[in-house]
């Protein structure tokens, strides 16, 4: 760009520390319906709810604690992208796919939350960070429902 151009604006996004703990878990599920709704976001919040509980559950449970989990939400052109940052550099599991001979367990009560990421998000993974790493989704944009009907002569 030239030097007389001003760069765009950066996405709006939301970036807040989460405790590494369970309460973490159902904050982070307030949190995300209030960022979508403060973004203005066209992503569905039900299924941005459930991914992003799976995400920090998965960050408190397989982390050792030794600093916060922090929650990124950024509206995209195409939706919004959901972040959980964690110390751990391990990667998560895989995302990409399920492998061979590692369906979960249906009696078990863990074990899907990224078998549900990786059906209910348009995208997803995770890229290391200065401390740690992310693990990201996107969910593409919902359509919104009709505005109210025009009045009738």
């Amino acid at each position: 760009m030239p030097p007389d151009v001003p760069a765009p604006p950066p996405p709006p996004s939301w970036r807040i520390a989460l405790p590494h703990s369970t309460a973490a878990v159902p904050i982070a599920r307030a949190l995300i319906r209030t960022a979508l709704a403060d973004l203005d976001a066209p992503a569905d919040s039900d299924t941005a709810e459930l991914l992003t509980a799976e995400l920090v559950a998965n960050a408190v449970e397989h982390t050792d604690g030794s600093g916060p989990i922090e929650l990124v939400v950024e509206l995209l052109a195409s939706g919004c992208q959901v972040e959980v940052h964690d110390h751990d550099p391990g990667p998560p599991g895989n995302l990409s796919r399920l492998l061979p001979g590692s369906t979960p367990d249906p009696w078990q009560e863990h074990g899907r939350g990224l078998l549900l990421i990786r059906a209910l998000s348009s995208a997803c993974g995770h890229r290391p960070t200065e401390h740690g790493k992310a693990v990201w989704f996107t969910l593409p944009r919902s359509p919104r429902p009709p505005g109210p009907a025009a009045p009738r002569d």
